[in-house]
């Protein structure tokens, strides 16, 4: 038997399936989402209302083939966004000095150095496990308004009554 945490938030409910009656099945997201915000400007009360996601897939796009080019470019970037990050900290936080923007430029500049490096060993070291780049998704093959049974036939009222523009 498990405790709760007593980290977490009092009163929140465990996360489980909303149940009700199905208002419709849409074949995308911003579908689902304009019907909500339809029954939102009508004024209809849309806390009883839910969008669900189903038969989930995580889709892969290759982008492209990885190289050490690439690596320390990516590498660079993201060292160069840290760099950043930290010199506006020393400026904003450190003592008021005429050469603020030039410890800026230092920081951006050491941290895009770190990041290339950091970039090309990371890749030395995966080389032969990923030789190319890619982006994520998670997408559902469609999406379900899911209502209070008590309100379904206001809400099929209020999306005739107002129609899509």
């Amino acid at each position: 038997m498990s405790n709760p945490s007593t980290l977490g938030r009092r009163g929140v409910p465990a996360p489980s399936l909303p149940k009700g009656d199905v208002l419709g099945t849409y074949d995308t997201y911003p579908e689902a989402s304009s019907v909500v915000d339809r029954l939102s400007k009508a004024e209809f009360d849309v806390k009883q209302l839910s969008i669900i996601g189903n038969d989930l897939k995580t889709v892969e796009r290759v982008t492209g083939k990885l190289t050490y080019g690439r690596a320390a470019l990516a590498g660079a970037a993201s060292g160069a966004w840290l760099g950043l990050f930290f010199g506006l900290l020393l400026t904003i936080f450190g003592p008021v000095s005429t050469q603020s923007l030039t410890l800026v430029g230092a920081a951006l500049i050491i941290g895009a150095g770190f990041g290339m490096i950091f970039g090309i060993v990371t890749y030395a070291i995966n080389r032969r496990r990923r030789d190319f780049t890619s982006t994520h998704q998670v997408i559902a093959s469609n999406y379900q308004i899911i209502i209070d049974p008590e309100l379904t036939a206001k809400a099929q009222q209020t999306l005739a009554e107002h129609p899509a523009e």
